[in-house]
């Protein structure tokens, strides 16, 4: 084949989205992350970003953080400014859902193209290290005579901590609607309130508060898993009488308007990420628990997400 030739053909599979990912590993990745810097989207969607350049199908990823409302501004900036876009990926996952369900944004998530679920992760509360209170029992004491005056700490409106707030006092007798839930815009905020005292207890993935919790700030007092997590000596809230379970699954999604062979293309650039040895790293290192489904089994996944946490907020008087 002459060199022009080969060239333009090189050039149709480009704009057909069917290189192979040795061919497109020139491109710069654009993650976009719906959240402030310092918490678990922010450490996924990095740790991601750094998978994908060891595993060789991106030379670089450059990152945008955008914070508020659950991710909901982001995913609208996100749709906006990436539509068509093949190299473009936003982190995203149960938070997203929750905020869209209690905020109704004016952008939907299914304009975006699902790619892949990449982990799973539960929820710890944890209390300052100069609390008055030890023990979720405490909190629930506390809770039961005076439910203003326990702040709830943690992630948007929606969040799967917010949910679980609600739960626990609706499973203990009280109105979830009266819970004084204190929203951040990002895991670096939640963790500033929590160890000034500025919330009686926080909410979030364990990874977030897993270097306070080890240097004595943040004393843990409950995992929402339904057991106990490995190598984390902390009780879960079925052990103490409250019978609430709830985890927190994070994944990624695609500009609006790809083509199946660039959303393809890009699943398996996400997938061959997962296999490297920095994502491995990173999952051990943050306690996250593989959970990788894509194609339309994500999609569908997503969608009865929706509905069964919908369902939830409905019971815990959240929506």
């Amino acid at each position: 084949m002459r060199r022009d030739t080969f060239l333009k053909s090189l050039a149709a599979l480009a704009a057909a989205g069917s290189l192979p990912l040795t061919a497109s590993a020139a491109a710069t990745l654009k993650m976009m992350i719906p959240a402030n810097p310092g918490g678990g989207w922010d450490t996924t969607g990095r740790a991601l970003g750094k998978a994908l350049q060891e595993a060789k199908v991106a030379d670089s990823v450059t990152y945008e953080n955008k914070g508020g409302a659950a991710g909901a501004l982001g995913l609208a900036q996100f749709i906006n400014a990436s539509k068509g876009d093949p190299n473009a990926l936003m982190v995203m996952g149960a938070v997203m859902l929750g905020g869209i369900i209690t905020g109704k944004p004016p952008v939907n998530l299914s304009q975006a193209t699902p790619i892949a679920r990449i982990t799973s992760e539960y929820n710890v509360f944890v209390l300052p290290s100069n609390s008055p209170f030890k023990t979720m029992a405490d909190v629930v004491t506390q809770l039961k005579k005076d439910p203003g005056s326990v702040k709830w700490g943690g992630g948007s409106r929606g969040s799967t901590e917010h949910i679980a707030a609600a739960m626990i006092a609706r499973d203990v007798g009280v109105d979830p609607s009266k819970i004084n839930y204190v929203a951040f815009r990002g895991g670096g905020e939640a963790i500033a309130a929590i160890l000034g005292g500025n919330v009686t207890i926080g909410g979030s993935g364990y990874s977030e508060f897993a270097e306070h919790i080890a240097s004595g700030k943040m004393k843990p007092i409950a995992v929402t898993s339904g057991a106990r997590l490995k190598g984390i000596p902390v009780p879960t809230l079925k052990e103490q009488g409250i019978n609430v379970e709830i985890g927190n699954w994070r994944g990624v999604y695609g500009a609006p308007g790809l083509s199946p062979a660039q959303r393809q293309q890009l699943t398996n650039m996400v997938l061959a990420a997962l296999k490297t040895p920095a994502w491995q790293e990173s999952l051990e290192k943050n306690n996250w628990t593989p959970a990788v489904l894509s194609g339309p089994a994500f999609e569908q996944f997503v969608d009865s997400e929706f509905a069964s946490l919908r369902a939830t907020m409905v019971k815990s008087g959240m929506v």
